[in-house]
């Protein structure tokens, strides 16, 4: 059921959308992790198994993946540490390409992505409240 659908998401403008079952709950055209927290903030408490496309699933969306109740994540693009994020926790994932980590167009590790290394679900959250709280959008 979710092919077809995730299909139109990689060539539409959205870059998270999120299905409870075959229900569209939650789609966002903002950029990075904006769309995840907005979501996390706004519908997680009430969802649960949650099925999410994200444009780019790095470890630091894999955290607030989990974090947000989510069972499976499609994405065109995903890092190896997404992947090891979410097969720890159970969730599953199907990444179209998966590279070592996500990168920035000079070729560093993704800010994000960094920040993440070593952190969980709940604290990693934490710490992107807070830059955030810092840095208003």
């Amino acid at each position: 059921m979710y092919k077809s659908l995730f299909h139109k998401f990689v060539i539409g403008n959205n870059t998270l959308q999120v299905y409870k079952g075959d229900k569209l709950i939650f789609q966002s055209d903002k950029d990075r992790l904006l769309p995840l927290i907005d979501y996390i903030d706004e519908f997680a408490a009430r969802n649960r198994n949650v099925v999410m496309f994200d444009k780019i699933a790095g470890r630091a969306a894999a955290l607030l993946f989990i974090k947000a109740n989510c069972r499976e994540v499609y994405s065109p693009l995903g890092s190896q540490l997404a992947a090891d994020v979410l097969s720890k926790r159970g969730a599953k994932y199907y990444f179209d390409r998966i590279v070592p980590c996500i990168q920035t167009p000079e070729g560093k590790m993704c800010p994000m992505e960094l920040l993440s290394i070593g952190k969980e679900p709940e604290e990693f959250y934490r710490a992107i409240k807070n830059l955030l709280d810092e840095n208003p959008r």
